[in-house]
């Protein structure tokens, strides 16, 4: 049920003037929704929860969930509406505002010698020299956060809010070290605001960017230790290779990792899972899978990544492709007859098994070419091997004259999200255009990989 209430009439109050900090415009109001039914349109601007300024993102999402709420929005001629609504617990109203977060998104007060953004060339578009280290995206998108741009109310709202989980960004336990990673004096201080969350029980995900002769070895032996000690709140913690471009002159000197650097690397975080799951249960501390391929060890099973807790920071994506891959692939039929020809391109991190998985399925049909395309990436350089950093015209130059066969597939993460945009702006049009060939997107899965390369409905 919704009552509407007019509490200002701009014909008796003229006095505009003042500017809010933040305005929260309405910018777009979904059908059928409780928002439509109050005649919110876009354009809109949210002032109040049951009598509360909204600072955020955080603020509104927690206010919106009582059974009833009095919501005050200003219309575009002035006139405020006061509503008061009855509603499902935990029910949304159905608003899209201009800005995702509520507020101005926070840039990085850090100079990580680590940093990927200072890698970039000149000339890409803005958003990309953006540094963000905002709490608030890490529970909307897992973003890794320091901790070093987050004051103590920062702190106190995602207590109070019990917000969960916050994904931070580590590096090292060793606050003198991680002040010279992070170029940034309060970077080991910091670190106290961790206590602060396991105390409220909020739990947390850890990274630690790897940096050969730096915070590896004996400092990623105390590191772990060190973070232990926060479990069950920290759930997980993964340990990903530093990613280093050729746009490097002028930067903090960071050397890449060898296969033996790999393989000790390994052992180390391999004799902690042990150790960790004996007592908790949980393997706890990941590896990412540029270590196994380079180290070139198998990839761990399933059960090794405890639910898949860190997938999204690139631990368990392959294993977990794999397994798909296993799955989809049992339940297909031989079939001598069948005939296709088609390519695949993608970053040289996955190719040793993606070539495993064609030469599987060619087993089962016989008939069916695959011209298989690891791409280099000369654009950031060859140390670079993630597809989700590939360009556009690296695919271009290096398939040019190539056979493609019917269509050329590309994973993904190559693509901007939501869109068929390339990191260098190039699309898939463009694409498809230059090397005069259909081109199509796998999604991250073994399954539609499969489907894919058969030319299966998907």
């Amino acid at each position: 049920m919704v009552r509407l209430t007019k509490i200002f009439d701009p014909e008796e109050y003229r006095d505009m003037s003042e500017e809010k900090k933040n305005r929260h415009i309405v910018k777009s109001v979904l059908p059928g929704s409780i928002a439509e039914e109050m005649e919110i349109t876009p354009g809109d601007e949210l002032i109040s929860i049951n009598e509360k300024p909204i600072e955020d993102i955080f603020d509104y999402q927690f206010l919106i969930e009582d059974t009833f709420i009095t919501v005050v929005v200003k219309k575009p001629d002035g006139e405020e509406w006061e509503l008061e609504i009855d509603k499902d617990e935990d029910e949304d109203l159905g608003i899209e505002f201009e800005n995702g977060l509520m507020d101005d998104y926070r840039s990085c007060h850090n100079n990580c010698i680590f940093c990927f953004i200072d890698q970039m060339p000149k000339g890409m578009r803005d958003t990309l020299y953006f540094k963000d280290d905002d709490s608030r995206l890490s529970f909307l998108q897992g973003n890794y956060v320091t901790l070093t741009n987050m004051s103590d109310h920062d702190i106190e709202r995602i207590i109070h809010y019990h917000l969960d989980p916050i994904n931070v960004s580590f590096q090292t336990t060793n606050p003198e070290l991680r002040c010279k990673m992070l170029h940034n004096r309060f970077a080991g201080e910091a670190l106290k605001k961790v206590d602060r969350l396991a105390e409220a029980g909020i739990r947390m995900n850890g990274q630690i960017v790897l940096c050969k002769g730096i915070n590896d070895g004996a400092e990623l032996d105390r590191s772990i230790r060190d973070l232990t000690k926060y479990i069950p709140y920290l759930e997980s913690v993964s340990v990903v290779p530093v990613g280093l471009s050729k746009y490097r002159d002028g930067l903090y000197p960071l050397e890449p990792f060898t296969k033996e650097d790999a393989v000790e690397t390994l052992k180390l975080i391999h004799s902690w899972q042990e150790k960790i799951y004996a007592e908790h249960h949980t393997h706890f501390i990941h590896a990412g899978d540029e270590f196994y391929i380079l180290a070139e060890e198998p990839i761990p099973s399933a059960d090794n990544y405890d639910g898949y807790i860190q997938y999204e920071n690139g631990v368990g994506m392959i294993r977990s492709f794999m397994d798909e891959f296993d799955e989809g692939l049992a339940s297909l039929t031989p079939d001598p007859d069948f005939r296709r020809e088609i390519s695949v391109a993608g970053g040289m991190l996955m190719n040793r098994e993606k070539v495993v998985m064609i030469e599987r399925l060619r087993e089962l049909y016989p008939g069916l070419t695959v011209h298989n395309y690891p791409i280099r990436n000369d654009f950031f350089g060859p140390m670079i091997t993630v597809s989700g950093l590939i360009t556009g015209q690296d695919i271009v130059a290096q398939l040019k004259g190539k056979p493609l066969g019917e269509v050329l597939y590309l994973p993904q993460n190559v693509l901007r999200a939501n869109t068929e945009v390339l990191l260098d702006d190039m699309t898939l049009t463009d694409i498809s255009h230059a090397l005069q060939v259909q081109v199509d997107i796998i999604k991250s899965d073994g399954n539609d990989f499969i489907r894919a390369l058969l030319g299966q409905e998907r």
